[in-house]
């Protein structure tokens, strides 16, 4: 999965999503990740993860070049779609 867009669910940090750049035990290093505070249009995770989020009442952050996310219990892996749907920030006031 290295070098692939994923999507991250920590145990306290929330979710994020962004390129996998290393895994180490229970930390995860990505670029270019943004943090996903809430999403509609998809059920779970594994459905974010194949199509991405609605655009009403989505909110997701500007990237930040690098952050190491401890205590990571759950990668996966993005189709591009949902990819090019996260890729994009929203922060609507919906």
């Amino acid at each position: 999965m290295i070098g692939s867009f994923v999507i991250i669910r920590c145990r306290n940090a929330g979710v994020h999503c962004g390129m996998l750049v290393e895994i180490a035990g229970t930390s995860v290093l990505l670029s270019d990740a943004r943090r996903v505070w809430r999403w509609s249009g998809a059920n779970s995770l594994h459905e974010l993860s194949i199509r991405g989020a609605a655009e009403q009442g989505t909110r997701i952050s500007e990237p930040v070049a690098k952050i190491l996310l401890t205590e990571c219990i759950e990668v996966i892996p993005c189709e591009k779609q949902a990819e090019e749907n996260l890729s994009k920030s929203r922060w609507s006031k919906s």
